[in-house]
């Protein structure tokens, strides 16, 4: 049921259109399911599906883990959430509008930049001269140390 790499994710940005999508394709909209879709469209960030299930500091409703697990799962096989593993710890989600995104991820503090695909192909054409590889950063991505982390490792801030 997974969508085939490189599948175009469908085209939403709002509830009614999520929701439109999830019956074209036969699926019953959920209340766990809305909660999970309202959940993410109210975040710009990517999140754990145990900060979903709390209800995203009192920005959505809480619901059971499992329940939000499931249909990360379903939601993901449609295309519509992807999850990215940022280092140790458990995968994040975000919805799978606008178009493909590659990710960086500060290993300090965290903080995850979402980059689009094309912004990564010089590094991506690199790798693969040099060493034969064509590479993706789209579930796991480049890690180092964002700018700000960087200056203060470097001793030019605080």
């Amino acid at each position: 049921m997974a969508e085939a790499p490189g599948t175009p994710a469908p085209v939403f940005s709002t509830l009614d259109e999520a929701v439109s999508v999830l019956r074209s394709r036969g699926l019953r909209v959920s209340t766990p399911r809305r909660i999970l879709l309202e959940a993410l469209l109210g975040t710009d960030r990517l999140v754990t599906a145990e900060e979903i299930a709390e209800g995203l500091d009192g920005r959505g409703q809480a619901c059971d883990v499992s329940v939000v697990y499931r249909n990360l799962e379903t939601l993901e096989a449609l295309g519509l959430v992807r999850h990215v593993h940022l280092g140790h710890g458990p995968g994040r989600y975000a919805l799978a509008t606008g178009g493909e995104r590659e990710y960086l991820v500060c290993e300090r503090c965290g903080e995850a930049r979402a980059v689009p695909p094309k912004a990564m192909e010089p590094i991506r054409r690199e790798i693969r001269d040099r060493f034969g590889y064509v590479a993706r950063f789209t579930h796991f991505p480049v890690s180092g140390l964002c700018g700000a982390c960087a200056a203060k490792e470097d001793g030019r801030g605080e």
